[in-house]
C-alpha cells in the first residue's frame, strides 16, 4: 500500500505524562506511513520525535494577545509545533466556530506556513436531504484549495464519536467528489477502528483516528493495517 497519513485525535485525553509514555512507546514503531498525533493542549510537548508529527488540536489566529483562555503562535512556537486542525465538528458545534471563523484560522496559518488539517463534514439532516456534496464544496470554497500544506479530512459528524461509521461506498463517492476540487491529500475520519481501518485506507489517502488512538495496541494495529 501507498504512503499513507495516519493520525491520532487524542482531544480532552491524557494528561502530560500519560501523553509522553504514549509518545515514547509510539515512536518505536518502524512504518512507512506519516504518523501524525494531536495531544490534548496541555499535554503538548516538544516536537522531537524521529517517527511522528505533533500537532495542535486548536490555536487562535493570532501571535499573542488578549485571547482569555486561548493559546496563540507564540505557545506552539515554543514546542516547534507547525500542524494544526482547523474546522473540527467538535469545534463548531460546541464551541460555534463559524465557516469564517475557520476561514481566518486558515488563512492566518497558511501564512506561518503550517500543515493544515481541515476538517469538513455533513450532518445526517444533509446526508438524508442528498445535500452532501453541495453543503462540502461550501465549507471548502472559504479556503486556498491550492495549498501546498493542506490536508483535507472528510469527517461525517453522524458518524463520530457514535461508533457508527459511513458505508464505504459512501466515503469513497465523497472522496472522489472532493479530490474534483483540491489535489489535496483527503483523509477520513469518524468511528475509524482496529476493524474497518485496512477498508477504508485503500480508498483514500489517509484517516484521523479519535477513539481507537487512545489505545496504543489499536493504533499500532491501525498503523499496521495500512501495509
Amino acid at each position: 500500500m501507498d504512503e499513507k497519513i495516519i493520525a491520532g485525535n487524542f482531544k480532552s485525553n491524557f494528561n502530560r505524562k500519560e501523553t509522553i509514555s504514549y509518545l515514547n512507546k509510539l515512536n518505536h514503531i518502524k512504518t512507512n506511513h506519516k504518523i501524525f498525533i494531536f495531544p490534548a493542549i496541555s499535554s503538548i510537548v516538544e516536537n522531537n520525535f524521529n517517527n511522528i508529527t505533533l500537532g495542535a488540536q486548536n490555536c487562535y489566529f493570532a501571535q499573542n494577545g488578549a485571547f482569555t483562555g486561548e493559546i496563540t503562535l507564540k505557545h506552539l512556537e515554543e514546542f516547534e509545533i507547525n500542524t494544526i486542525i482547523i474546522g473540527h465538528s467538535e469545534r463548531r458545534n460546541l464551541f460555534l466556530e463559524s465557516d469564517d471563523i475557520c476561514a481566518k484560522k486558515f488563512h492566518f496559518f497558511k501564512e506561518q506556513k503550517f500543515c493544515i488539517f481541515y476538517c469538513i463534514g455533513e450532518s445526517l439532516e444533509i446526508r438524508n436531504s442528498n445535500k452532501e456534496l453541495e453543503f462540502l464544496k461550501k465549507q471548502l470554497e472559504v479556503i486556498d484549495l491550492n495549498y501546498k500544506n493542506l490536508i483535507i479530512a472528510y469527517e461525517p459528524i453522524w458518524a463520530i464519536g457514535t461508533g457508527v461509521n459511513a458505508e464505504l461506498n459512501q466515503i469513497k463517492d465523497c472522496i472522489s467528489y472532493l479530490k474534483t476540487l483540491s489535489k489535496a491529500p483527503i483523509i477520513y475520519g469518524g468511528s475509524v477502528n482496529e476493524d474497518n481501518a485496512k477498508d477504508i485506507l485503500k480508498i483514500t489517502d489517509g484517516i484521523l483516528v479519535g477513539n481507537a488512538s487512545l489505545n496504543i495496541n489499536k493504533f499500532n494495529h491501525i498503523i499496521k493495517e495500512g501495509k
